[in-house]
């Protein structure tokens, strides 16, 4: 088996936002924290740290942490991955974050890059415009970040930034080129466009989808510029090419949820409750 990357889910009662597209909140989910088990803290910690051992021993390089809730949330929680992970005999060098960037500060940022030791933050927006990205991730205004802002903080502290663009209708109307001179102005270093997930449930989120994802002509005009302008760089595990598009690391990805069967496994996914999975909307998918 080879995995790709190692998913962590940080564990939050509920997200500080509500984002109109949200994959979690199409799911009802009943995984145990037994990391707040007090009576057998020890034992699950020591199930835990196994998990990690185990993607490590299969191949894994990379750990993201995301979930179903901003990681930033839970502060606790990722002073005690940064403590395990270094405790670990073959410590993960490769983390990264996944966030929509609230209530991220320059102190925060430091904590996470000193202590926790993210490499990479990979900030998910849904639009370049501050007013339409809050709206869609119904976001409270007291802790929405404006994106120059946020931008110039990852790069102050030197973390590899990665923009993670929902594509959304809010980019129909933009000039590829376009998208790919703003995102070199934010300062990234890598891009990923991720095609909105539907399932085929009926819930709101869905329907929001149906409403405002982006004309699948958009994406078929990125994917003919990215072959047109960009330089293959190197074939991900999963399938996808990545590729070179002014000097930003660029990767289509039309599988977020890892959908399409493979060798490979995009991801693990270790959750709250000590086990690992290969899907995320599947208890069905128990690994360890």
């Amino acid at each position: 088996m080879k995995v790709q990357s190692l998913s962590i889910v940080v564990p939050n009662k509920k997200c500080v936002n509500n984002c109109k597209f949200c994959v979690a909140n199409m799911l009802e989910e009943d995984y145990k924290n037994q990391l707040e088990n007090p009576a057998f803290y020890d034992l699950y910690e020591i199930d835990y740290k196994k998990r990690l051992e185990f993607a490590r021993d299969n191949g894994c390089n990379v750990v993201m942490l995301t979930g179903n809730s901003e990681p930033q949330q839970n502060r606790g929680f990722l002073k005690m991955f940064g403590t395990m992970n270094k405790s670990l005999n073959n410590p993960f060098k490769c983390i990264e974050m996944q966030t929509t960037g609230v209530m991220l500060n320059e102190e925060y940022l430091r904590f996470l890059r000193n202590h926790v030791g993210v490499t990479t933050i990979s900030v998910s927006l849904s639009s370049f415009d501050d007013d339409v990205n809050a709206e869609y991730e119904q976001a409270n205004p007291k802790l929405y970040v404006p994106l120059v802002e946020l931008c110039d903080m990852i790069k102050k502290y030197d973390f590899n930034l990665r923009l993670s663009i929902n594509l959304t209708d809010s980019f129909n109307n933009f000039n590829v080129q376009n998208i790919f001179d703003r995102a070199k102005k934010f300062g990234a270093d890598q891009v990923t466009f991720r095609v909105l997930y539907e399932s085929n449930l009926e819930t709101d989120q869905n329907k929001w989808m149906q409403i405002h994802r982006a004309d699948y002509t958009l994406v078929d005009t990125i994917n003919k510029y990215i072959l047109k302008h960009g330089r293959p760089l190197e074939r991900l595990e999963f399938g996808a090419m990545k590729y070179s598009v002014d000097e930003m690391s660029t990767v289509l990805d039309n599988d977020c949820m890892s959908i399409k069967e493979q060798e490979t496994l995009k991801y693990l996914i270790l959750r709250e409750n000590c086990k690992l999975y290969t899907k995320w909307d599947d208890k069905g998918s128990l690994l360890f």
